[in-house]
């Protein structure tokens, strides 16, 4: 019997039960396979793949919602990936088409390579901003910035998700909620007693990925990043809004490398909801 052509398999959501093939898949494309990663976003989003005939999965990505469930204020799509051996058959134009569609009016939001963008913006996606990736060794100078951080605890959820939706313009609390299992740090910055930042650093693969950071100013994040370094033995990665020019600077000069850059993209939307200004890095370009 001959094999089906890519462009004739169905699209099917994704389980946690598809937790191996994702990392198999993103391996394939000479990414890590980041299996934690794939957990977390196979739980809190939707997943969206295309089995192969042969074993593991022609293509995937995920999308995930936030604010009302029966309504959500946006969704962020990550992980857009379609195997070797599949490529250029327009297999991804096709899933990304199939989830446009099934997100209905509800907007959307992508990091897009300088590889994917065109495909994004042949589906209407537009640029709205960019990202700056860092990565390295991160190296005090010594430098206080006055702001008090510490291990964030159960009570401080209620200010954390507070403090998050204000920025993030959003509800958040199903992501949020999951970071003090996902992430093997989660601190905050506090003020007389107020939370006024808070930042997570989750292990990938060899790194600690820095996000969600989310702070009152500069200064603040500056605290939080510190912080997180100090008690992590592990190269730090992040990607922050190049709007951020002095988290950048300031960054560089302690020993995070500029890696890559990636298109912020959006559909249905000029701009994305909250306050940019206190949103310094996401908790992963996958999810916002």
């Amino acid at each position: 019997m001959p094999t089906p052509s890519s462009s004739a398999l169905p699209i099917r959501r994704l389980t946690l039960r598809d937790h191996s093939a994702c990392a198999d898949l993103s391996e394939d494309r000479g990414w890590p396979r980041e299996e934690h990663k794939w957990g977390l976003l196979l739980t809190a989003g939707k997943g969206y793949g295309i089995d192969d005939p042969g074993g593991g999965l022609v293509a995937a990505c995920v999308i995930t919602e936030y604010g009302l469930q029966e309504r959500p204020d946006l969704g962020a799509i990550g992980m857009v990936l379609v195997a070797e051996r599949h490529s250029r058959q327009g297999v991804g134009r096709r899933l990304m088409q199939h989830v446009v569609s099934a997100m209905g009016t509800t907007p959307l939001t992508l990091h897009a390579t300088p590889n994917g963008r065109p495909l994004y913006e042949e589906l209407g996606f537009k640029v709205i901003g960019r990202a700056e990736m860092l990565q390295g060794h991160f190296t005090p100078d010594g430098t206080h910035t006055g702001v008090t951080t510490r291990p964030a605890t159960a009570e401080d959820l209620t200010s954390i998700l507070q403090l998050d939706e204000e920025a993030f313009g959003a509800d958040r609390t199903h992501i949020i909620t999951r970071l003090p299992a996902f992430a093997d740090q989660l601190r905050v910055a506090e003020e007389d007693g107020r939370v006024i930042g808070y930042a997570g650093a989750w292990p990938n693969m060899d790194t600690h990925v820095v996000g969600p950071l989310i702070a009152r100013d500069t200064r603040t994040a500056q605290a939080l990043l510190a912080s997180l370094a100090a008690h992590s033995d592990r190269p730090l990665r992040t990607d922050i809004d190049v709007r951020h020019e002095e988290l950048l600077a300031w960054a560089k000069e302690r020993g995070l490398v500029s890696v890559a850059f990636n298109a912020v993209m959006a559909y249905g939307i000029a701009e994305l909801p909250g306050d940019w200004s206190r949103r310094f890095a996401p908790l992963t370009v996958a999810a916002g």
